[in-house]
């Protein structure tokens, strides 16, 4: 099932978290995003609050050659980037994947170059959650 909200899109899949996030590194890879960061939600929230939570990983996709386009056309970009892509079990057993939606995000700056970026940048993830 495809989800939209007004800063985010994804969709809800049956395979379980471990196939479906195996499944995302390698999507994402193919549109050439590396992950800079990753935080591991669910252990986070065990050890700073002694708290329980579905199983739920924020990575941090980075496409390098994108970056730099960006960076040279507005240099406090760093602000709002990597992309978050998140990953996490629903409460009927299937997992949904999230992105941050590059052309909401970067619609924040006023840039018509940054705007054409954020534009491809959102077809790639785009790509990334129909393959899943």
């Amino acid at each position: 099932m495809d989800l939209r909200k007004p800063y985010a899109l994804g969709k809800t899949v049956s395979s379980p978290f471990d196939a479906t996030e195996a499944k995302v590194r390698q999507e994402l890879l193919k549109e050439g995003f590396g992950i800079l960061t990753e935080i591991d939600v669910t252990q986070k929230f065990k050890e700073k609050l002694d708290r329980d939570f579905r199983r739920y990983v924020i990575l941090g996709a980075c496409n390098p050659a994108m970056a730099w386009e960006a960076f040279a056309r507005e240099l406090d970009i760093g602000t709002l980037l990597p992309c978050n892509v998140v990953v996490y079990e629903t409460d009927d057993g299937g997992t949904a994947v999230m992105v941050m939606d590059p052309v909401a995000a970067l619609s924040l700056i006023g840039n018509a170059e940054i705007a054409e970026l954020a534009g491809t940048v959102r077809g790639k993830m785009e790509r990334m959650l129909s393959a899943l």
